[in-house]
């Protein structure tokens, strides 16, 4: 089985919700889920004006190679309902692959390790919480290094409904 950590993200509408679909979803489709961390809400990253993220990370259990894991995740998130009108612009779902074993795959349509990880406290935080000894196959540091020499000033908290 693949071990793949996935990053989930909502800033529109029932954030917690869209959440929880995509988990349900990832579940029936993908495989297992056997980590998740807790759901953290941050600003959003490199746009202003936009309500805030609610986030979380997932690791997955999965039979499915990189790419039809891609366009599985895709499909996952039409079904929940996400446009895609501009880049980072606000959705109800993102789901993006953070890192599939230890492989670095570098094509058109799929970069992996997600090429922004190492910049995002939204997304080092919580996987931290589940990796923190996980090693990036590119940097060869591992997620606790990552983040603290991470720039990011954005605010991460733990969310409280």
């Amino acid at each position: 089985m693949n071990q793949v950590y996935i990053q989930l993200g909502s800033n529109l509408g029932d954030r917690m919700h869209f959440l929880e679909i995509a988990r349900n979803l990832i579940s029936q489709e993908l495989g297992v889920i056997t980590k998740k961390s807790k759901i953290y809400e941050s600003s959003s990253w490199g746009v202003d004006d936009q309500a805030f993220f609610l986030n979380q990370v997932i690791l997955l259990a999965t039979s499915q190679d990189p790419l039809k894991l891609l366009r599985s995740i895709l499909n996952i998130e039409n079904k929940i309902g996400r446009v895609r009108l501009e880049k980072w612009g606000e959705r109800i779902i993102d789901i993006d692959i953070l890192f599939y074993n230890d492989e670095i795959i570098e094509s058109i349509d799929l970069c992996i390790p997600h090429k922004y990880l190492s910049k995002r406290k939204f997304v080092l935080i919580p996987l931290c919480e589940i990796a923190q000894d996980f090693n990036h196959p590119k940097y060869n540091k591992n997620i606790s290094m990552l983040l603290e020499e991470c720039l990011d000033v954005e605010k991460v908290n733990i969310y409280e409904e």
